[in-house]
């Protein structure tokens, strides 16, 4: 698909728009890895997804995020892949992890974004799903972030995964802490 569908075209330039109506000030660099797993949090907000559409069409990326495999049926299919969206099958047999690693390994540039929370309402603890498709396929994670109260938001280093999950969950907890310290969606969840 070289050319984009009309409803893809006008729903990324709605967004665009909808994204420069709130101005946040953006902080970081695009990664210079061409597959990664971008950690979005913390997930509050419908407006996550504006602001990181904004984002990452100011750095010149391209992410993915994962849908349930139902949204890709006709006639949503052209669109949901168009948008970046990869489908996983979510019932008790798929595994996602795996589709996701397969996915990343598969493709030369694959930039796929996961919300660790797995919800705006509040978790407890994040799920490690994010982790485990970064170290199956050898990539690095890079840490996205928002913080409306200031108005700034950006992606961080890219950090690599060692296998050692609470080492690795350490570094990912100092750099949210340096860029929303305090925060308290991120207390306890990391």
């Amino acid at each position: 698909m070289s050319t984009l569908s009309l409803p893809t075209r006008c729903t990324r330039r709605l967004l665009v728009w909808l994204f420069q109506c709130r101005p946040l000030t953006i902080h970081g660099q695009a990664p210079k890895a061409k597959r990664c797993v971008i950690i979005g949090a913390p997930h509050t907000s419908n407006w996550d997804f504006i602001f990181f559409v904004g984002v990452t069409r100011q750095l010149g990326m391209t992410p993915r995020f994962m849908g349930k495999a139902s949204l890709f049926m006709w006639p949503m299919r052209r669109f949901m892949l168009e948008m970046g969206g990869v489908p996983v099958e979510r019932s008790a047999s798929g595994n996602y992890v795996e589709a996701m690693v397969a996915a990343a390994k598969s493709h030369e540039d694959f930039m796929l974004v996961v919300a660790p929370e797995g919800t705006r309402g509040g978790a407890h603890k994040w799920r490690s799903g994010f982790y485990h498709i970064a170290h199956g396929a050898g990539i690095p994670l890079v840490p996205a972030w928002v913080d409306y109260g200031n108005k700034c938001g950006g992606l961080g280093p890219e950090i690599a995964t060692t296998g050692d999950y609470a080492a690795d969950m350490a570094k990912i907890a100092a750099f949210y802490q340096s860029v929303m310290p305090g925060h308290p969606r991120l207390a306890g969840i990391i």
